[in-house]
């Protein structure tokens, strides 16, 4: 993701909209924005967005002339929203309102449904003209976000309704009743009302976006839920409230990729300005899920093969093998200058290797599994080829206009030394070599599973990475040692404190001891001080805790982390990062934003909003599931028929908790843990044999 624009002058250039006080209804590939009161004022990034259009950039209610005053709000599931406001200008003249506006909005499938509800209490009946005004512009969301939205369009008179139209979409609002009054020329719609005592009128207001001609959406909304629904019981109410929010919101940013013969489902990145593939999201967004079911983990990998670099072409960072990062229609990028589709990413090609191989031991089907191999062999060579040159992957922005860095944290400050200077590319980031490490351990099992390829090969490319990295990428003395967050174009270790080295735990390339080492700087209070992982120590000259990956919570990073730690026998310390994601709950209604502050929590009630934040954002919703499993200390390998559950060797910080319908290959599990931290377990697959430790 990119950071938001920043600018420090006066009105010189638009400034990207602030997201984190905005109520977000969200159904891939829509999303709506408004204020608290339900307004949609046209204003920074209110509207409805459509397959990445502002195709409803206005929509608000005023009654005799006001605009209610907004008392309350609250969501209804992912896609819908509820908003009261009150009208204190009319009915009786005393202290309680006594007219009431509430409204009632919902995403479907087919558009956006607005239903507004006007009710009095007053003694004498009330007579009032209802309006609604509307507008559309049709902007990008790149031009939304830039600040740079084009003006509203005049809308034409159709027989259903206001209509806008271009060459790609055709917008139209349907009211139900019909207005008493429809005036385009100021984007009007009135309706006549009087309101007897105890009584109210409703008007339903529908708004469809459709493509014209030969146009179509990139992707198309989810037609099924490909992930288990588990069921959670914990006498802490925030971690159900965590688990259950993510997953509902996982399943309204589900997206439909067509092809000829299948529809693949796969998790959009996030509202409002990525509902579309990012190649790193959704590979770890599915593998995150894996324990729900491998229907998303193996769609969401034939979506990214269909996509795989065929040619080298700089422009879009494209290599062969390569896995995309980004898509984005035509229309899109056209108007910005940008490919519609650009692999500027370094670790989403060896993910996606990792991804199919962990779906591989939850039991995903052998033929899929099968007819997936030759791009994961186009992977491997990729991953070897750019290595070849330092003995590491390492990327720089070749096209001259893509992203700085290649690696999830892409602004341009985000690789930093200690003493806070910048690195200077090309980078090798530490986290890029463990996933091709564990790309080519992992992948070389399912080749030898299947009988393709040389599968040897593969783990003497592991073995030698591993050893090129232990000689090159460790800094510091004794127990203080830690991993470099990077080499730099010199090949000298950066060795600024970061995140980052979370991700090497659990992917083998480290040993037990190096694993420990990592552990104890993840857990140290300049990191876990916050509530879950800083993206960078807090004692770095560079440390702001608004900064965008220089000392924020990103609650993915966390859960990477403590699915880390509890892979190498920190569980405990698992648990503590997830304490601090369900710390940060309550202050933003346990929809985890794609970041937030990285306050201190001993001297913090709830962590500062990332004002630029996406919300909901695919694998901060995943993140709370992702590292509740990990602390369970679950492993599954369907192919050798076991599944180990290893506990959290203790009491847990949220107390005893069940966790029921897992999925292991098509069968159950649920797992129970008491308030000392002992597991039971029950798995409903007769082909496989259950250990507790």
């Amino acid at each position: 993701m990119e950071p938001p624009v920043i600018d420090l002058s006066m009105g010189e250039r638009p400034l990207q909209p602030l997201l984190h006080d905005l109520v977000t209804c969200v159904r891939a590939p829509g999303t709506v924005l408004s204020d608290g009161d339900g307004q949609i004022r046209g204003t920074g990034v209110h509207g409805w967005f459509h397959a990445d259009r502002r195709v409803l950039s206005r929509l608000v209610v005023t009654l005799e002339g006001t605009e209610p005053e907004g008392v309350a709000h609250q969501a209804r599931g992912s896609s819908g929203a509820s908003f009261v406001g009150v009208v204190r200008t009319l009915g009786d003249a005393i202290a309680d309102p006594t007219v009431f506006v509430d409204r009632e909005r919902l995403l479907d499938g087919g558009g956006l449904v607005e239903t507004v509800t006007v009710s009095s209490t007053a003694q004498d009946p009330v007579r009032a003209d209802l309006t609604i005004e509307f507008g559309c512009d049709l902007g990008s969301s790149q031009e939304v976000k830039s600040g740079t939205a084009p003006e509203p369009l005049a809308g034409r008179a159709t027989h259903g309704g206001p209509t806008f139209i271009d060459d790609n979409v055709t917008v139209t609002l349907v009211a139900d009743p019909p207005p008493d009054l429809a005036d385009l020329s100021t984007g009007r719609l009135t309706w006549a009302l009087h309101l007897e005592r105890g009584l109210s009128s409703s008007i339903v207001v529908r708004a469809s976006a459709r493509p014209n001609g030969d146009s179509h959406d990139l992707f198309g909304a989810r037609t099924r839920t490909p992930v288990a629904r588990p069921n959670l019981i914990c006498p802490d109410p925030r971690l159900g409230a965590l688990v259950r929010r993510g997953l509902d919101d996982l399943d309204a940013l589900l997206l439909t990729d067509r092809s000829d013969d299948r529809l693949d489902h796969f998790a959009a990145a996030g509202s409002p300005w990525y509902l579309t593939l990012f190649g790193r999201d959704a590979l770890w967004t599915a593998r995150m899920l894996l324990p729900l079911g491998t229907d998303l983990a193996m769609s969401t990998l034939r979506s990214l093969a269909r996509r795989q670099g065929r040619v080298h072409k700089r422009s879009r960072e494209e290599q062969p093998g390569k896995i995309v990062h980004e898509v984005r229609s035509g229309r899109e990028t056209a108007a910005h200058g940008l490919p519609p589709l650009y692999y500027g990413s370094v670790d989403a090609t060896c993910l996606f290797v990792v991804l199919l191989a962990e779906a591989w031991r939850w039991g995903a089907d052998h033929e899929q599994v099968r007819a997936l191999l030759p791009a994961v062999e186009r992977a491997l060579v990729w991953a070897e080829c750019a290595a070849a040159d330092s003995g590491f992957l390492q990327y720089i922005d070749a096209s001259g206009t893509g992203l700085t860095n290649h690696g999830w944290k892409d602004s341009h400050d985000s690789v930093q030394r200690a003493d806070g200077g910048l690195a200077d590319p090309p980078i090798a980031l530490c986290e890029a070599q463990a996933y091709a490490y564990q790309a080519a351990v992992l992948g070389a099992d399912v080749l030898e599973k299947f009988g393709w390829g040389d599968p040897e090969h593969w783990r003497k490319w592991a073995h030698d990475l591993a050893e090129r990295f232990r000689g090159s990428y460790w800094v510091g003395e004794g127990d203080d040692a830690y991993p470099a967050v990077a080499l730099d174009a010199n090949g000298r270790p950066v060795d600024g404190i970061t995140s980052n080295m979370g991700h090497l735990l659990g992917t083998g390339l480290l040993n037990a001891a190096e694993s420990d080492r990592v552990a104890a700087q993840l857990t140290s209070p300049a990191l876990a001080g916050g509530f879950g992982l800083r993206t960078l120590t807090a004692q770095s000259p560079r440390f702001s805790r608004l900064s965008y990956h220089g000392g924020s919570v990103w609650p993915h990073d966390t859960a990477i982390a403590a699915m880390g730690l509890a892979a190498t026998g920190h569980p405990q310390d698992a648990a503590i990062l997830l304490d601090g994601l369900m710390l940060a709950g309550p202050a933003f209604d346990y929809r985890l934003p794609e970041l937030y502050g990285g306050d201190d929590r001993a001297s913090n009630a709830a962590p500062t909003a990332y004002p630029a934040a996406c919300r909901p954002q695919a694998w901060s919703a995943a993140a709370p599931f992702a590292a509740l499993v990990a602390v369970l200390g679950i492993e599954v390998d369907v192919p050798g028929g076991r599944v180990r559950v290893r506990g959290a060797d203790g009491p847990l910080p949220f107390g005893p908790l069940r966790l029921e319908g897992l999925v292991v290959e098509g069968g159950r599990l649920d797992i129970a843990v008491d308030g000392h931290g002992g597991i039971t377990a029950s798995c409903c697959n007769p082909r496989i044999d259950l250990e507790l430790c």
